[in-house]
């Protein structure tokens, strides 16, 4: 036996056994929904007909469907030591961070790192079409890329989402710094602050909103407002930190706040400087490599011309 042909078996057994896999799976996923159906409308006696038609457009939803599979792949190996090492404390964070570190959100991370590692493989090679030992390479190449792709779009969220706080918490500190300029509690203001300036702080009035929900249902303010320190931001926990000192100790909130945000737009002053001298640094890069060339040809282009029509005519003669 030649030693490809032993290559393309053992990369057909690993195709085999990874649809076995997902098969199995997946009959698994089906038999726990019958199993959940047949309970729900013993449970539910003739509440199903009144529901039957809004059970039948819930089944009729692919993507519903679709969202709860990945769900339960990843519920199904979230306990074991496969869950555990595909979600670290880092990936924890990150899904705090765009507000989905729960049970639910979890298993579904996980369960897409899982589905795709499995399922990447096989549009690679009808892809790629490799030979020889390049099959198993690229096999495990694109499982990789499978297990890899949603960490890299969770971080790309949670950039995004860090950027949007920044850019809102100095508007956030100066209605806070007015707002208690006209007399109100540190309460009162974030209660106006939720309510009332959801278009110009769409991110940061949400996340308010809940935490004086949380602060409502019995939590004290530093853990009603600790999904705002989740986010990554200093400038954000150095705001949560001024609000829990003022609401436990009492005083003023207003100078504290002046301060706060004079330094946050020297902050962003200073970092603007450093992002135009980067840029500078970048643009001259570019100009070297496609302004000077042209400017080169412009100036030393009609001299090599000539120069080459003078050669010409000294062979001639």
């Amino acid at each position: 036996m030649s030693k490809d042909w032993i290559l393309g078996c053992a990369a057909a057994c690993l195709l085999a056994g990874l649809a076995l896999f997902a098969i199995s799976a997946w009959r698994s996923l089906g038999r726990r929904r019958r199993e959940s159906r047949v309970i729900d409308r013993a449970l539910a006696g003739p509440m199903m007909a009144v529901r039957g038609e809004g059970v039948a457009k819930e089944e009729g939803n692919w993507r519903q469907r679709l969202l709860e599979a990945i769900q339960a792949l990843g519920e199904r190996f979230g306990k074991g030591r496969l869950g555990q090492a595909l979600l670290t404390a880092e990936d924890r964070l990150l899904l705090g961070q765009i507000n989905r570190n729960t049970p639910q959100g979890r298993a579904i991370f996980l369960g897409l790192r899982l589905a795709l590692a499995v399922a990447t493989p096989l549009p690679a090679l009808l892809w790629f079409r490799p030979g020889g030992f390049n099959v198993i390479v690229v096999c495990i190449g694109a499982a990789a890329f499978g297990l890899i792709a949603p960490k890299l779009l969770l971080d790309a969220m949670a950039k995004r989402l860090r950027k949007r706080a920044e850019d809102e918490l100095p508007l956030l500190v100066d209605l806070m710094r007015l707002l208690q300029g006209v007399g109100f509690s540190v309460d009162q203001s974030l209660q106006v602050v939720s309510d009332r300036f959801q278009a110009p702080l769409p991110l940061l009035s949400r996340e308010i909103r809940e935490a004086n929900v949380a602060y409502a249902h019995g939590r004290n303010r530093m853990q009603s407002l600790r999904r705002l320190c989740e986010f990554g931001c200093d400038g954000l926990q150095g705001f949560v930190q001024i609000l829990v000192q003022v609401h436990e100790h009492g005083g003023a909130v207003q100078e504290p706040l002046r301060q706060f945000v004079d330094r946050l737009r020297e902050q962003r002053k200073l970092r603007m400087k450093e992002q135009s001298g980067k840029l500078s640094v970048k643009m001259t890069i570019v100009m070297m490599l496609t302004l000077l060339p042209a400017l080169m040809l412009v100036l030393a282009g009609p001299a090599v011309i000539s120069l080459i029509g003078t050669m010409t005519k000294l062979k001639v003669h």
